[in-house]
């Protein structure tokens, strides 16, 4: 699938649903006139007529035109669209925003204020572009996030209305009725779960102070993902990159700790065992998180790529084709906070992978918000220090870096602390790009190396890395990083995966070299040659 075809190509919309290729899902979605269900492209049911068919490029979409979700497909729990993962234009920005909980934490007027329209333009623009207006896209989102904890939990459906994101049960129930088709006690019982459907709601769940009597709730999910994954790359430079007590390997799973609007958590997230879907286990402090947490484990895992249009534009280079074909459906290893990460970027620099975590760890002890009780399981004990704190900090409670390297630090964290630089999911790339540039101490390398791991930038190109050279090198492509910069102009838009597939190459731990996804001990990691 080199190409995806858009919801206005009737004749390319049509043939992808009659293919039923599973890798069209969350591309668009098929309304069928006669029956006003709208179905994923993969839909087993009979294959309606053309001319009955009616594609939009997302559920709210259809939802908005009056069609039902599917009770056989669900297309509700379909990936994203990959186009929001690669375009950087005002609307993909503010899908991410959307994905990420913004509407319901800050309304439509703080959603066009971060993007810098008015409210009126924003509508106008998303309407033009997606068929539906931003609270349209935020229905669609808490649909979703209601149908998973009605079917994954027994908690109450007051505690569930709530932690989706509406304001009252009876929106709640009036949306699942209209986009499911069926009551939230029927959703229940035909997931086999029982429960507490019509309770009285409950105390909202809010943080608590290290050692507090919080008590979380896990939610079970299964998060689904586009065909091929290849599980040892992305999840061996997620655990080789990993700070001590924020991110752990053990029992199979990666542990991690997550910064939420409106608290700590948790996420424990397994490899994908059916190559569909990769299963996940949140423990919350705050019911109205799940959104935010749902959206930044999918972003960590980049569970939005195209893998297969990638994987056919990298294998046209003679030199990247044996590698695709020996690692198909390399991810990009994204982050859960794109200020962390920056910041760890920076700790980085010019040192081993083992000596960046251990930087890492020291200013996570010092700076670093401890865990709620009930949340250290695993090794995690910490969330990793945010800018401000990094910015306040005194000298003392920096890690022993070399002095300029301590000065790029401590700008970074204030030019995030004062928005300065901006990160989040709505930040414009090619703005975030000149910001960092114009740090002391930040370089190419520094700033590629966080566009395409904050951002998810699948264009970021991390040329001057040494894994990415020596890997180059070794697969007879060009190892001189000018030479080698000309040669990766033929691989835009997604030279990030070309780094990513360069670095899967390599016998470096980050490439999954001596992780078991199936062995419950940590890994040895070893460091790059």
């Amino acid at each position: 699938m080199s190409t995806v075809p858009q919801h206005t190509d009737h004749v390319a919309c049509a043939a992808a649903v009659r293919s039923r290729d599973p890798r069209f899902d969350g591309c668009f979605v098929t309304g069928v006139l006669t029956t006003r269900i709208y179905c994923r492209p993969s839909c087993p049911a009979m294959t309606p007529r053309s001319d009955h068919m009616r594609f939009f490029p997302t559920a709210a979409a259809a939802q908005g035109a009056g069609f039902r979700a599917c009770k056989r497909c669900r297309p509700d729990a379909t990936p994203g669209s990959p186009q929001w993962h690669v375009r950087g234009d005002l609307v993909a920005r503010a899908v991410r925003l959307v994905d990420d909980g913004v509407v319901e934490r800050e309304g439509v007027p703080g959603l066009a204020s971060r993007l810098g329209y008015s409210t009126r333009q924003l509508q106008r623009l998303t309407l033009a572009e997606l068929g539906a207006a931003p609270l349209a896209l935020a229905r669609a989102r808490r649909a979703q996030t209601a149908r998973i904890l009605v079917e994954t939990t027994d908690l109450p459906m007051a505690d569930v209305a709530f932690a989706a994101g509406f304001a009252s049960i009876r929106s709640f129930n009036d949306t699942v009725r209209t986009v499911f088709a069926t009551t939230p006690r029927q959703l229940r019982e035909q997931a086999g779960r029982t429960g507490d459907s019509a309770g009285p709601a409950r105390a909202r769940h809010t943080p608590g102070a290290p050692g507090s009597s919080v008590s979380p709730v896990p939610v079970n999910l299964r998060l689904p993902l586009r065909t091929p994954f290849h599980a040892p790359s992305l999840f061996g430079h997620l655990v080789a990159t990993a700070v001590p007590g924020v991110e752990e390997w053990g029992d199979g799973r990666l542990h991690l700790a997550l910064r939420l609007p409106h608290g700590p958590a948790t996420g424990h997230l397994s490899p994908p065992t059916d190559q569909r879907h990769l299963a996940a286990t949140l423990r919350l402090t705050d019911l109205r998180d799940l959104t935010a947490a749902i959206g930044r484990c999918r972003s960590l895992l980049d569970l939005d790529a195209d893998p297969v249009a990638v994987d056919a534009d990298l294998s046209a280079d003679p030199g990247l084709a044996p590698l695709v074909t020996q690692a198909p459906g390399v991810r990009i290893p994204g982050g859960t906070d794109p200020h962390a990460l920056a910041l760890r970027v920076v700790l980085g620099q010019q040192v081993s992978t083992a000596a960046a975590r251990t930087h890492a760890a020291r200013l996570t002890r010092v700076l670093g918000e401890p865990l709620p009780g009930p949340l250290r399981h695993h090794g995690l004990t910490h969330q990793f220090p945010t800018a401000h704190a990094v910015a306040e900090a005194p000298e003392d409670a920096l890690p022993a870096l070399p002095a300029s390297r301590r000065r790029t630090l401590r700008s970074l964290a204030v030019a995030l602390a004062e928005g300065t630089v901006r990160l989040d999911p709505g930040a414009d790339r090619a703005d975030a790009r000149a910001a960092l540039l114009e740090l002391p101490g930040v370089g190419p390398w520094t700033t590629e190396m966080i566009l395409l791991r904050a951002l998810g930038d699948p264009d970021a190109w991390p040329g001057s890395d040494l894994g990415v050279r020596s890997a180059a090198t070794a697969a007879g492509l060009p190892g001189d990083v000018r030479t080698l910069e000309w040669r990766a102009s033929g691989w835009r838009p997604w030279r990030g995966y070309a780094a990513a597939l360069l670095w899967a190459s390599s016998d470096h731990a980050a490439a999954g070299t001596g992780l078991r996804l199936d062995h419950p001990e940590r890994p040895l990691l070893r460091e790059r040659p």
